[in-house]
């Protein structure tokens, strides 16, 4: 008998672990609702139950979901179903890594053996290194080595109707319920695996080959919508990369892109796990941001869509009522945070972290830092977004601002609360302040 430990990778399809698992013989499934959870927003943790109960309808009722430490929940089953083998897809991020060494040495402890196979990531974080062994800082040409690297084909779906069932004590409707409670969200996303194979099918037929031309036009609505299958596991990114392989085109290979963003910043994460928190080079002295009561007012302002800019506000309105926003957008409303209202990169990011249904842990932070200036082949600060530029170039026609402000152009729309021009200069001037003085010789 061998037990999966489902995390991740909540899906039938291309998942390692689970095949590892059924291929050993009798096997059980079970997903450690943690206490962690508890701090994610009510509108993931809706989302969560729901994808999980869609994954225990695929698996015939299988899938247990319990309530407890991982180290606890895994142990407690892999005892109750005799399992001497754990399969788990591996995990990256700080926490998840403490998470799976916990449940190691657990299992360990008790003549147990923790195996894992596989990653979210279509070639694991460190995988990826220049010819001397060190990690590449620089997007482009980890991108180049990256694609060099390749991945596998991605797996055959399981047949999971061999699994055996465990009981659950977590109630995956409740949790819906009071997750929706918390945070409703105006728009719900789908949650079934098989409509997301759908969804993908679609954009590989569809749109992928306007991306290029239009995935910074947030007006014409034609990315991908995967976000969140990706970052629930209900996708694998090869699953993605087998798809567009089969299409010639700039677009597709534009599209490949992003997932690469998504691997790289992966792949800094696992090299410097600090930079979940902390910049990973100042840019700008500690007297540069505004603290105390103009600072929360500014962040309030921000959070609820109410700056004056149309690009900035309709973003952050998205965001509230959908859990999502685009990406072109996402960096105008982080610039616009820490560039003209001198609030720090990790202000915002906690904001997202609590918001985004989408929301992937090295993703948020390495972006914020992107935007800030302060990460890994980041935009250099002294390149700020101008968002009434950004509105006019990607919103043309203001089709993305009416749709989520309604009071757009009427006497209840308020005046932008800085001078954008004038917060530039004062952000260069900080950079400046920040340079040490060049030596003559």
């Amino acid at each position: 008998m061998t037990l999966w430990w489902a995390r991740r990778d909540l899906r039938l399809a291309d998942n390692p672990a689970l095949l590892e698992a059924l291929g050993d013989g009798p096997a059980s499934a079970v997903f450690a609702w943690t206490p962690a959870l508890h701090f994610w927003s009510g509108r993931r943790r809706a989302h969560l139950a729901r994808v999980l109960w869609s994954l225990r309808e695929d698996t015939g009722g299988a899938l247990a979901v319990r309530r407890g430490p991982a180290h606890e929940v895994i142990l407690t089953a892999a005892r109750e179903t005799g399992s001497r083998i754990v399969w788990a897809s591996s995990e990256h991020s700080p926490a998840g890594a403490r998470e799976q060494e916990a449940v190691r040495a657990a299992l360990e402890a008790d003549g147990r053996e923790l195996r894992l196979i596989g990653s979210p990531y279509a070639v694991a974080p460190g995988r990826v290194t220049k010819s001397d062994g060190t990690e590449y800082k620089v997007f482009t040409p980890f991108s180049h080595a990256w694609r060099d690297h390749g991945w596998r084909a991605p797996a055959p779906a399981a047949d999971a109707s061999s699994l055996r069932a465990l009981d659950s004590d977590v109630s995956l409707d409740s949790q819906a319920a009071h997750g929706d409670a918390e945070d409703l969200l105006a728009q719900t996303h789908e949650f079934r695996e098989s409509r997301v194979l759908e969804d993908l099918r679609a954009f590989v037929e569809g749109d992928l080959a306007r991306y290029a031309a239009e995935r910074d036009r947030p007006d014409l609505d034609t990315t991908s919508h995967l976000s969140v299958p990706l970052a629930f596991g209900q996708l694998h990114p090869r699953t993605i990369l087998a798809a567009t392989a089969r299409v010639r085109s700039d677009s597709a290979r534009v599209f490949e892109s992003e997932l690469a963003w998504r691997e790289f910043h992966a792949d800094v994460l696992h090299h410097h796990p600090t930079a979940q928190r902390e910049s990973l080079s100042a840019v700008l002295p500690d007297d540069a941001w505004i603290t105390g009561r103009d600072a929360d007012e500014s962040f309030r302002a921000w959070r609820l869509g109410e700056t004056g800019f149309p690009l900035v506000d309709a973003g952050m309105r998205q965001l509230a009522a959908t859990g999502t926003m685009h990406n072109r957008v996402r960096m105008v409303v982080a610039s616009l945070l820490v560039k003209d209202l001198h609030l720090p990169w990790q202000r915002g990011a906690d904001h997202f972290r609590r918001t985004l249904l989408d929301y992937d842990h090295a993703q948020n932070q390495l972006n914020w830092q992107w935007v800030a200036g302060t990460g890994r082949d980041a935009a250099p600060f002294f390149r700020i977004f101008n968002p009434e530029t950004q509105a006019k170039r990607f919103d043309p026609e203001r089709r993305y601002a009416q749709r989520w402000i309604p009071e757009l152009d009427t006497p209840g729309y308020p005046s932008p609360i800085v001078d954008h021009q004038a917060e530039r200069e004062a952000s260069l001037a900080a950079l400046k302040r920040n340079k040490p003085p060049q030596t003559r010789h």
